[in-house]
């Protein structure tokens, strides 16, 4: 019987029931995020370039288990987080690391973690009590920037003194580290700034909709740690 039958017929459920398309963007943006080529992956995956090339590019790429397992030592990660295993669930579930080590970030080191874009945390207290919700966030000029509907929560953040924190997990080595800023929000009035901050930001709203309002928080005070193995 051919192999690749074989592999295929004993393939964990996660990796059989991982969406067309996802595996190919998840090996490309870990390869990337590990700041890697193709070829570097093949090398240490023990496969041709090509062959990466197609997985990430053919969404309906489907390598056994053995090819699976050896992508995910090259990336530094495990299988389930490749087939998109985890995707639901929040970070932060597998076991801690017998040697970590709580380490304080420089101010530098935080401002360059900070600066990598994303998605962050936005804590305000409102008249409801605290309360905590994701952004998608932009640093321009030293400042934390990202645009929102006047109606939602972050838009209520307008004049007060708030928290914003980012943080990475990395699940298959038990590491990682946040960022932690406070400053007042303050609304975008000027038209000119604005269309600059439209020019310049890196990231946009996922949730989509019309979010027109810009908000920016001049940060104050800015402190971080990282989980060392």
């Amino acid at each position: 019987m051919d192999r690749q039958v074989v592999d295929r017929q004993v393939a964990p459920a996660p990796v059989r029931e991982a969406p067309l398309g996802d595996l190919g963007r998840r090996i490309a943006q870990r390869r990337t995020r590990l700041g890697l080529a193709r070829e570097e992956v093949a090398a240490r995956a023990g496969m041709s370039a090509a062959y990466v090339r197609h997985l990430e590019e053919h969404p309906a790429a489907a390598p056994g288990p053995s090819a699976l397992l050896r992508l995910a030592g090259a990336l530094e990660t495990t299988v389930t987080e490749l087939a998109g295993g985890t995707a639901e669930l929040p970070e932060g579930l597998g076991k801690a690391s017998r040697t970590a080590e709580l380490v304080q970030l420089g101010a530098e080191e935080c401002r360059t973690l900070l600066g990598t874009h994303g998605v962050g945390r936005l804590a305000v207290l409102t008249t409801d009590g605290l309360v905590i919700v994701p952004v998608n966030y932009s640093v321009v000029d030293g400042a934390i920037v990202f645009r929102t509907d006047p109606r939602a929560t972050p838009g209520r953040a307008a004049g007060r003194r708030v928290a914003f924190e980012v943080d990475r997990i990395d699940e298959a080595f038990s590491s990682g580290w946040s960022v932690l800023v406070q400053g007042r929000a303050r609304t975008v009035t000027d038209p000119d700034e604005a269309r600059r901050l439209t020019e310049r930001v890196y990231s946009k709203p996922w949730a989509g909709g019309r979010r027109t309002l810009w908000m920016r928080i001049d940060p104050v005070g800015m402190t971080g740690r990282r989980i060392a193995v």
